[in-house]
């Protein structure tokens, strides 16, 4: 709100000064005249309207020229870049290196090894598919109720456990938590 007041302020203040400068302009040739003598009273007044004339026409010109130069700043916008690949590449490259000399040197040794460009895409197509967090929860829970209850079963009625309890527990979550992921997908449309 401040920004347009400030610009029509300047250039109010730009025609004042404009106005003064025509007006100075014309006193200037006036008294040059004056001082020159060559001129009868009706050919000053001619004269000095002339310059008068001329002198709000420069006014005008400068005028126009100041209304231009407030308007070039915006045509002359920097321009939106493409980055490229590439350019993304080098960049990545260089945070990597500036990260990693902060880091003890078996970090730096793990962190060279787990940003390779294969274990990258290959931890990324996890994540979207078989990874999820919420299959993952649903995993741990699965796992903590059903080994949880198997077990008080267990103890009360006197069942040997195998040990796969957990494990079995654990997928069964896992495709509960899948499915619930899908069915959530399926109607927000929105992935998590």
């Amino acid at each position: 709100m401040a920004e347009p007041e400030r610009l029509q302020g300047g250039v109010e203040r730009g025609t004042e000064r404009l106005g003064e400068a025509a007006r100075e302009q014309g006193e200037r040739l006036q008294d040059r005249l004056e001082r020159a003598g060559e001129l009868s009273p009706e050919h000053k007044a001619e004269q000095i309207e002339k310059a008068r004339s001329e002198a709000s026409k420069e006014a005008l010109m400068s005028q126009e020229a100041d209304k231009e130069q407030q308007q070039a700043p915006e045509a002359s916008a920097p321009a939106i870049r493409k980055v490229t690949k590439q350019q993304k590449g080098e960049e990545y490259e260089r945070t990597m290196s500036r990260t990693r000399n902060h880091l003890s040197a078996p970090s730096r040794a793990f962190s060279k090894v787990i940003h390779t460009p294969i274990i990258e895409k290959t931890s990324d197509i996890a994540a979207k598919t078989i990874a999820r967090p919420n299959a993952i929860l649903g995993g741990s829970v699965g796992a903590f109720v059903f080994t949880t209850l198997t077990y008080v079963f267990a103890r009360i009625f006197g069942y040997p456990l195998s040990g796969f309890e957990t494990i079995g527990s654990f997928g069964l979550g896992f495709i509960l938590g899948l499915l619930f992921d899908f069915l959530k997908t399926m109607i927000t449309g929105k992935r998590s």
